[in-house]
């Protein structure tokens, strides 16, 4: 499961206008004409998804469901996807 929150580098108690904000940094951060990182698309594309579902507040509901449902159901799982997130992020430039 993609962690959207993470992708704009917010928690999940984030209120719409600090997800619009992170959004526009990290678009512009990572649109390919600007930044010449050989992931740059790919993290491009994430950010705009991640926007995509959370500024929308029904499907930010049923995602922010979604999340707390896999919690309960894998919660190893989930610890190890999270882990790989956070330590992506850390080692990514």
């Amino acid at each position: 499961m993609t962690d959207h929150y993470s992708a704009l580098g917010l928690a999940a108690h984030a209120s719409l206008a600090d997800i619009k904000k992170a959004f526009r940094q990290k678009a512009s951060f990572y649109h390919p004409d600007k930044n010449d990182a050989p992931d740059a698309a790919q993290r491009f594309a994430a950010v705009q998804k991640a926007y995509e579902v959370l500024s929308d507040e029904a499907a930010r509901q049923a995602y922010d469901d979604n999340r707390r449902r896999n919690l309960l159901d894998d919660p190893l799982q989930t610890a190890q996807e999270i882990w790989q997130t956070y330590t992506h992020n850390i080692l990514a430039p």
